[in-house]
């Protein structure tokens, strides 16, 4: 049982703007209600930030740059080591503070809280590791140093699906390589975030290092930021349409950025599987999160041969899987983040039905204040469906077949995305073929999760650039700089 209830938990989130160390109200006076999604009740009223905000946000992280990025590296570290070892003193309270507002099963919740904390003991460790090079040029008539600067303040913008891992992967990174940040959460999931950065102020991240803002109107105050001549990096995480815009505005000062955008990650299976694994896999990499995240198998790709078995195996633990509210005991499936998202479940299982697949299981909203739709399988699913098209985020499995590797391979690589795809084969010179031939930025080898804090996570195609994690994640907050000095070296 808890030691602290709900309005216990929600009464210690900030609900103000956090600008150059302190905790202030948006200058407007507007709020934002902040929403249950298994019961549609407001749990949190918080500031509403104007342009005029974000503004200050970016005012406070500018003034912040140069004594910060002049702070030891062992120093940034440690700071981030010290929040590390407070988000797991307080893990219960941001595990039920997620699934309070985004909908997640509190096992999960807790799963996030581990994951997310890792990228914080990641950089730190990271942070003393930033190394440059020197030596001779080829022609012998040269010195040549290699040195890595911060690229300066950056906006961070983050999704509301992984409310604490979302943020610590970009903030961490930032701060380790001396960088200051902005960062705006998602208006649904905010007080996750919030209460992080309330973690970074304990620990003593000094003033201005770290600022947020929470706003309903995205564009009208993040627009101007990414603009402005001072910001240096955008990174975003979110859906590909935004992340292309945010781009397009980017280029006019010529910002480096970081783009996680959208997934159709493809799940093979061939006929040498071994189905123990593969079943295990598909219900952790589809279902994990409600399938509401952008690493989630959209096409279950199933060799001709095994896949009836493969179907009435998932169906058999999908239909044995409990939903209800995140908190309850034994619930794998929690709400969906609203109605919206309901409704677009609904109609991709409907638009593949009425194209000629099989309903196996599921398939229905759930009626009430809740968005909550059923865990579903559907088999057959054919060629022009938008369900293999479209990033489902939701649960439901939707199964196709191939015959030959060939034809696997090309249904795989036939979508614009490229993020993750998960590959099940105990045929080891296969699986050392599908590293090469699937085109996407990571993949799972009989393995269906994925993310590590220490892996380079990221994408190809449409699914955007950059990497966030291992030991790449830092280079993206730290521009190389060259330098060259004439022989005889002086």
């Amino acid at each position: 049982m808890s030691p602290f209830t709900e309005a216990e938990l929600l009464a210690k989130i900030p609900s103000q703007l956090f600008i150059n160390g302190q905790w202030i109200d948006g200058s407007s006076g507007k709020t934002i209600d902040v929403l249950d999604p298994s019961t549609g009740k407001v749990i949190k009223t918080i500031a509403d930030a104007s342009p005029e905000d974000g503004i200050r946000a970016l005012d406070s992280a500018v003034s912040a740059q140069e004594e910060w990025a002049a702070t030891p590296p062992r120093v940034r570290g440690e700071l981030l080591r010290k929040a590390f070892d407070l988000v797991q003193e307080r893990k219960e309270e941001f595990a039920l503070l997620m699934t309070l507002e985004m909908g997640k099963p509190l096992a999960e919740a807790m799963g996030e809280v581990n994951y997310g904390s890792e990228f914080l003991r990641w950089f730190a460790e990271e942070a003393v590791r930033i190394n440059g090079r020197y030596g001779s040029n080829p022609e012998g008539s040269g010195r040549a140093f290699v040195t890595y600067l911060p690229v300066g303040p950056c906006f961070l913008i983050t999704p509301w699906n992984f409310p604490l891992a979302m943020a610590t992967r970009k903030i961490a990174p930032a701060l380790a390589a001396g960088c200051t940040v902005v960062i705006k959460p998602a208006t649904l999931t905010p007080l996750t975030t919030l209460y992080f950065v309330k973690i970074l102020e304990e620990v003593g991240v000094p003033r201005g290092v770290v600022n947020v803002f929470t706003t309903s109107t995205s564009s009208a105050v993040s627009n101007p930021i990414i603009v402005d001549k001072r910001l240096r990096k955008l990174s975003f995480t979110g859906s590909t349409g935004v992340g292309q815009s945010l781009m397009r505005l980017a280029t006019e000062n010529v910002l480096r950025t970081s783009m996680e955008l959208g997934g159709n990650a493809p799940f093979l299976v061939f006929e040498d599987a071994d189905l123990d694994k593969a079943v295990d896999g598909a219900m952790a990499a589809k279902f994990r999160n409600i399938g509401q995240a952008c690493t989630a198998a959209n096409r279950f790709i199933v060799h001709e041969s095994i896949a009836p078995e493969f179907a009435a195996r998932v169906t058999e633990r999908v239909k044995a899987m409990k939903i209800g509210r995140g908190t309850e005991e034994n619930v794998s499936i929690g709400p969906l983040i609203d109605h919206k998202a309901v409704a677009k479940a609904h109609e991709l299982v409907q638009d593949a039905l009425s194209k000629g697949a099989t309903l196996e299981t599921g398939g229905h909203i759930i009626a009430g204040d809740g968005s909550f739709f059923e865990p579903t399988v559907i088999t057959g699913v054919k060629p022009g469906s938008e369900i293999l098209t479209e990033e489902i985020f939701g649960p439901v499995l939707s199964i196709t077949t191939f015959s030959t590797e060939e034809e696997g391979i090309r249904i795989a690589n036939d979508t614009e995305y490229g993020l993750v795809g998960y590959v099940f084969t105990e045929d080891f010179k296969r699986g050392q073929r599908l590293i090469e031939k699937l085109q996407t930025g990571m993949m799972g080898l009989n393995a269906g999760v994925i993310s590590n804090a220490s892996a380079p996570f990221g994408g190809v195609k449409m699914s955007g650039l950059g990497r966030e994690g291992g030991a790449e994640g830092i280079y993206e907050y730290l521009s190389p700089k060259y330098t060259m000095t004439p022989n005889p070296f002086i």
